[in-house]
């Protein structure tokens, strides 16, 4: 897609809807819309400068109460599409991917995004020992957006699959895996040593002894090795 000149108009709340801000594109329709509070809403259309050898883009999708939300695409200068990206609550959610003008998908990513208002969120979790098992698991996080699934990388040059990893919540599969059988090693070592009888004490063989030969009596005198008068 190429750029769009757009005009931009100001003009009042009482002028047009709920926009207090917005632009009129060539064909008559409003875009850039940003309201009485100041938060972008509705469609748009963004231009990015070059700044310090980064080239320039040019973005279009949705904004929601001033956050992107829904499907995000981003063109070159030269009107070449680069990235496709989704968003929710203002964050990277879903499956994103980006291109070259060589040979087209170059990475392809997967996020998830918590709603920062309720951070509790349930996923698929890959039980470790039963390969393929896939058991849902409510957890509580941050409300951000996290690596979540499969991330595929190519080359750039021919296209291959060079890369792929699995991602769990921002752990990658090896070091959830990981994890979980140091957690299940120290509570199996802990059940077994809880089960354990306590050792037996081993008394020195004089003890065992003297013990044997003086066993069943009341009371038995024993030399303490003091000298002098008796007790």
């Amino acid at each position: 897609m190429k750029w769009i000149a757009v005009v931009a108009l100001l003009f009042s709340l009482q002028s047009f809807g709920q926009c207090k801000t917005f632009l009129i594109n060539p064909k008559g329709d409003t875009i850039n819309c940003t309201d009485v509070n100041g938060k972008r809403q509705g469609y748009w259309l963004v231009r990015v400068e070059p700044l310090r050898g980064n080239a320039g883009y040019d973005e279009e999708g949705f904004y929601t109460d001033g956050v992107k939300d829904g499907p995000w695409r981003v063109y070159s200068r030269m009107g070449d599409l680069i990235a496709e990206e989704n968003y929710r609550w203002g964050m990277k959610d879903s499956i994103s991917r980006y291109y070259n003008v060589t040979v087209g998908l170059i990475r392809e990513e997967s996020w998830k995004a918590v709603n920062p208002a309720d951070p509790y969120v349930e996923i698929d979790v890959e039980d470790v020992y039963a390969p393929g098992t896939f058991v849902k698991t409510k957890v509580k996080v941050d409300g951000k957006s996290y690596k979540h699934g499969t991330w595929r990388m190519y080359d750039p040059q021919t296209g291959a699959l060079v890369k792929s990893e699995v991602w769990y919540m921002n752990e990658t599969e090896a070091e959830r895996k990981k994890k979980q059988l140091a957690k299940k090693g120290t509570t199996e070592t802990t059940t077994a040593d809880s089960s354990k009888p306590a050792p037996k004490k081993v008394l020195p063989k004089e003890v065992e002894e003297w013990n044997k030969k003086n066993a069943g009596k009341k009371k038995t005198k024993v030399r303490d090795g003091q000298t002098g008068g008796g007790r």
